[in-house]
């Protein structure tokens, strides 16, 4: 570890580098703007940023100024000083500075509180560090400021709006450039961007937050309810469909009208409340209850592709990625406590066997009892050590996500790793010794005796909706065969060819491969680029020598001329790919 003590490797060297940027940022707009007021720079993770109250907007011009002042500032070398100052004189301080931000956040610290401050030159921030010891650790030629939003002050929508510069930096100028490009690759694989140009799905003022999804984002839709149908099936689930709107004693039961109701929408129906479901496990309460059971039948998995309905606050919406209407893919295991380790293995099978073939590596983290927890801390204590033991014996290593639990158990979370090296977090595996208890489910048990099943929580993909968004930037909208909307274009060189190029697609057609055919009179090379635009796996063009001797001249959308060849053995060589589902 002391190796690596000052390396970006070092997660609280790298915050701590970053948090000593964010005063640099803000000395540097201090020097060139003195009206501006400051209020808050963390440090995140993807570098930092400074909230700011300013009479006029951050252009990229003052934008480019504010940098090279940065860089000024890291050649001066200037000495980070650490002091303390009492409330009332830390308060004159700062009235003095004007900065009204700074003294409300000294107004709202404990009394109790250490008011510590950071002084760097002519500079001074009220912070509770740490910091770098010069501004010369930082490398001014390594630095970049990336962006500025709009922000509101301490997050309250009824308070000043402020300007959110955003920054990053590294120790090499080449690590900052690798990242730069990283983020324009990102932009040119944004979902949003790509599901429009792809005809995926679109977005409208008049749903917002509400997806559309057009014919060939329903193709890719629909392509992975059917794959996690038939995984499901394999694993031992059975499917289910609960009601979309349910009234308001059942959400009172499962504890989410008194916990999450800003969040849902509600009506009234017979002068009754109702609320449309935020999530899908109160109605599977209810199918477990509808029936009586015996050990004999548990576990039981119920598995179902139920829609969602969520307030989410409209500045928190993105793409698919943040959305108030997904389709859940949620599971529920109904099991005694003994059943518990072997159910969690075969949950992590599953996911194990459904990232494998999207390739995308995993992380897991577990979490823990936090305070505000239901139930006894034996239960806690026996179902942590049952995640850990189960994920061990796996073979498999995790995280300690200290007292992040939700207040009904501990979870696995399953944070994903696209083609950049971003993670997403999809897959959950959520133990609950809570809901059974409020809908008072139960179970006969070989003694004769009713007893109490626990339960598990678990979704893989996380939301349809938000996997395609993964998805889609993990392959740059380029999807494996099996997955592309259409798989197939041909293309006839000429008129003359134009019936064969139709008898290609109905045979290709006729084996379940999804082929369209290009009839415009149109330059072949025009034809064969737009496919490619279009992201369609394979063009066969076909011109009279194809014709004559049942060929095709086959071309990849990577640009691949893999020249002509009998009908039959591409027919065979893509029937193939998608019955394998070849991630190519």
């Amino acid at each position: 570890m002391d190796e690596n003590k000052f390396s970006f490797e070092n997660e609280e060297y790298r915050r701590t580098y970053w948090h000593t940027c964010s005063h640099i940022l803000a000395q540097a707009v201090k020097r060139l703007y003195p009206e501006v007021k400051l209020a808050i720079g963390p440090s995140i993770d993807n570098g930092f940023y400074y909230d700011m109250d300013s009479p006029f907007p951050f252009t990229p011009e003052i934008m480019e100024n504010i940098e090279v002042e940065m860089r000024k500032i890291c050649k001066e070398k200037l000495k980070l000083e650490r002091f303390e100052l009492p409330r009332d004189e830390a308060i004159k301080f700062m009235e003095e500075k004007d900065e009204p931000y700074k003294v409300e956040l000294i107004n709202d610290l404990p009394e109790d509180a250490h008011i510590s401050f950071y002084r760097q030159g002519e500079f001074t921030d009220l912070c509770a560090g740490p910091h770098l010891d010069s501004t010369g650790r930082v490398k001014g030629n390594a630095i970049k400021l990336t962006a500025c939003n709009s922000a509101y002050w301490r997050g309250d929508s009824n308070r000043q709006t402020l300007q959110r510069i955003y920054g990053v930096a590294f120790p090499k100028k080449e690590e900052l450039d690798a990242y730069l490009q990283r983020i324009e690759e990102a932009k040119r694989r944004d979902h949003r961007k790509l599901g429009k140009e792809l005809g995926l799905f679109m977005l409208t003022e008049e749903g917002p937050g509400f997806p559309f999804f057009l014919p060939k984002g329903m193709v890719l839709k629909n392509t992975l309810i059917d794959y996690w149908r038939e995984v499901h099936k394999r694993y031992g689930y059975v499917e289910i469909s609960t009601p979309m709107i349910l009234n308001r004693q059942l959400w009172e039961t499962s504890g989410h009208w008194f916990h999450y109701k800003q969040n849902m929408y509600t009506t009234l129906i017979d002068g009754e409340d109702f609320a449309i479901k935020p999530m899908n496990c109160p109605g599977g309460m209810l199918v477990y209850k509808s029936e009586p059971h015996s050990y004999r039948d548990l576990p039981l998995r119920v598995g179902e592709l139920g829609v969602v309905h969520r307030h989410e606050l409209s500045g928190a919406l993105h793409g698919l990625f943040r959305v108030r209407c997904f389709t859940q893919d949620d599971a529920h295991i109904f099991m005694t406590w003994d059943q518990m380790k072997d159910e969690i293995k075969n949950v992590v099978r599953l996911f194990d066997e459904v990232y494998s073939l999207f390739q995308l590596p995993y992380e897991i983290e577990l979490s823990t009892m936090p305070e505000d927890h239901m139930g006894d801390e034996k239960d806690w204590d026996f179902a942590q050590e049952t995640l850990k033991e189960a994920i061990t014996e796996m073979g498999k290593s995790y995280v300690i996500n200290e007292g992040d639990g939700a207040f009904y158990g501990p979870k696995l979370d399953f944070h994903l790793q696209d083609s950049l090296g971003r993670t997403w977090q999809c897959g959950t595996i959520q133990l609950d010794m809570q809901l059974p208890e409020r809908f008072e489910l139960e179970y006969t048990g070989a003694d004769g005796e009713k007893h109490r099943p626990v339960m598990i929580h678990r979704v893989v993909f996380g939301s349809i909706e938000r996997f395609i968004g993964v998805i889609t930037e993990h392959y740059a909208g380029a999807f494996p065969v099996w997955l592309s909307p259409v798989q197939v274009k041909v293309m006839p060189i000429t008129d003359r060819t134009a019936d064969y190029a139709k008898e290609v697609a109905a045979k290709l057609e006729a084996m379940g491969v999804r082929v369209e055919t290009d009839l415009r009179n149109e330059k072949i090379g025009y034809k064969i680029r737009e496919a490619q635009m279009q992201k369609i796996p394979y063009m066969l063009v076909v011109g009279d020598r194809e014709a004559e001797a049942g060929a095709v001249a086959v071309r990849t959308r990577a640009g691949v001329d893999m020249g002509a060849m009998p009908f039959e053995d591409f027919a065979a060589k893509i029937g193939e790919e998608i019955k394998n589902r070849v991630n190519n």
